[in-house]
C-alpha cells in the first residue's frame, strides 16, 4: 500500500457534522464564563468602527481558537468544523474575525491586557493555577519572536534568529513575555508587551518653504543685451 498524495499536501478536515473536532474547549470556555471574561470584555474593551461591535463574542472566539492551536485567522475556521456549531453558540467566520482586529488601536490592546490581568487573578481564585505562589514564586521575562510574512505586516521588524544552529534576521514579532511559575505549577504568562515595530505612522506636515530676509526684490528695466541689441522703447497709448 502506498501513500497517493504527498504528507504535506495532505489535510484533515472534519465535516461530518455528527463529530466535534475539538471537545476540549468546553470545559476551557466554561472556565472563561465562569470567571466572567465576557463581563470584562464588555466592561473594558470598546474598539471603534463598523466592525468593532461585539467584542466579548469576537474575542472570545479568538481566545477559543488560540486555545485549540490556530496560529492565524485562516486557522480560526476549525471553530465551524463538524459539530462545533451544535457546542457553541456565536461562532464567527475567519474574515469577521480579521475585520475586528484591524479596527484595534494601540489604546485597545492596552484594554485588552487589562482584561488578561483581571482575569488571571479571577482563575487564580476559580483554578489551582500557582499552587505555592504565597511561598516562593519565579517571574521570568523573556523575548519571543513570531515569524510574520508581508512587507506592510504592522508592528512587525527585523531580528535576530536562530534557523537550524545559523542566525538570521527574519521579519516578525517581537514581544517579551513575563512568565510566573513555583515550584508546585507549570509558567504562567502574566503579561506581554510588544517590544516595537515599523508599524506606518502618519507622515509629518511638510515644512513651509523659507522666507527671504532681505528687502523684496524688484524687477530690473530692460536693458542692452549681451549681443549689443537694446530692446526698443515703449510709448504710453
Amino acid at each position: 500500500m502506498r501513500l497517493s498524495h504527498v504528507p504535506a499536501r495532505t489535510r484533515a478536515v472534519f465535516d461530518d457534522p455528527n463529530l466535534v473536532s475539538h471537545g476540549g474547549l468546553v470545559p476551557v470556555v466554561a472556565l472563561a464564563e465562569r470567571c466572567g471574561l465576557p463581563e470584562l470584555l464588555t466592561e473594558h474593551v470598546r474598539p471603534g468602527g463598523q466592525c468593532g461591535v461585539n467584542a466579548p463574542a469576537k474575542v472570545g472566539c479568538l481566545a477559543a481558537g488560540m486555545a485549540a492551536g490556530a496560529d492565524s485567522i485562516d486557522d480560526m475556521g476549525l471553530l465551524r468544523h463538524g459539530a462545533m456549531d451544535v457546542l457553541f453558540a456565536g461562532i464567527r467566520a475567519p474574515s469577521t474575525l480579521g475585520s475586528h482586529l484591524r479596527c484595534y488601536t494601540w489604546g485597545n490592546v492596552l484594554q485588552l491586557e487589562k482584561t488578561g490581568r483581571e482575569l488571571l487573578a479571577r482563575l487564580c481564585r476559580q483554578a489551582p493555577l500557582l499552587p505555592g505562589a504565597d511561598v516562593l514564586a519565579f517571574i521570568d521575562i523573556d523575548s519571543t519572536q513570531k515569524r510574520v510574512y508581508g512587507h506592510k505586516k504592522q508592528g512587525a521588524r527585523f531580528g535576530h534568529s536562530k534557523i537550524p544552529g545559523k542566525s538570521v534576521l527574519v521579519r516578525g514579532l517581537n514581544a517579551l513575555i513575563a512568565a510566573v511559575s513555583t515550584p508546585l505549577s507549570a509558567p504562567v504568562a502574566a503579561a506581554t508587551r510588544l517590544r516595537g515595530g515599523n508599524a506606518p505612522r502618519p507622515a509629518p506636515p511638510k515644512a513651509s518653504p523659507p522666507r527671504p530676509s532681505g528687502p523684496p526684490a524688484t524687477a530690473a528695466p530692460p536693458g542692452p543685451s549681451s549681443c549689443g541689441w537694446t530692446p526698443p522703447a515703449t510709448r504710453p497709448p
